[in-house]
């Protein structure tokens, strides 16, 4: 059980740190879509990962038409703060991919688009936050399906 959780274009080496330490507890998968705002081998990446980054799969890209290419046929949902559906209504399933934005201002835009049907939220209860930490967006996606799989 797990998913394949995928950052398109990371910008901060700590984020991607902390998601890599919480794929591998969940037993996800990491695809990681360049360009990185870092380096892959940045020690403020491994030290966010701990000791726990050599146990985990990583796939990385070349960029989005590399991954999208590779991964055609995969049931995908897209998770951005200008979704209109809730997190919680995704239908979760076994290996699907889950698919965040970088930090800095989320999915491209042609992404959003082409992908309108399966765009979802977390939603936020105060105007003076535009979006939620990236590693924590993840964390709480990937927990809720795990939850939602473990119950059916």
């Amino acid at each position: 059980m797990g998913f394949n959780i995928v950052l398109i274009e990371p910008e901060i080496p700590m984020n991607t740190g902390n998601i890599g330490r919480l794929s591998l507890a969940s037993g996800s998968v990491l695809h990681l879509v360049k360009p990185f705002g870092f380096e892959i081998n940045d020690a403020r990446l491994k030290r966010a990962g701990l000791d726990y980054w050599k146990h985990l799969t990583v796939k990385i890209y070349e960029g989005v038409d590399e991954f999208f290419s590779k991964n055609k046929n995969e049931n995908m949902v897209y998770l951005s703060s200008s979704g209109d559906k809730d997190y919680s209504s995704i239908n979760y399933q076994d290996k699907m991919f889950l698919v965040f934005g970088k930090e800095s201002v989320g999915l491209p835009n042609n992404i959003l688009a082409e992908n309108s049907d399966k765009l979802f939220k977390i939603p936020l209860y105060s105007d003076h936050v535009r979006s939620l930490n990236l590693a924590n967006a993840v964390s709480i996606v990937v927990y809720d399906g795990l939850r939602n799989i473990n119950n059916t």
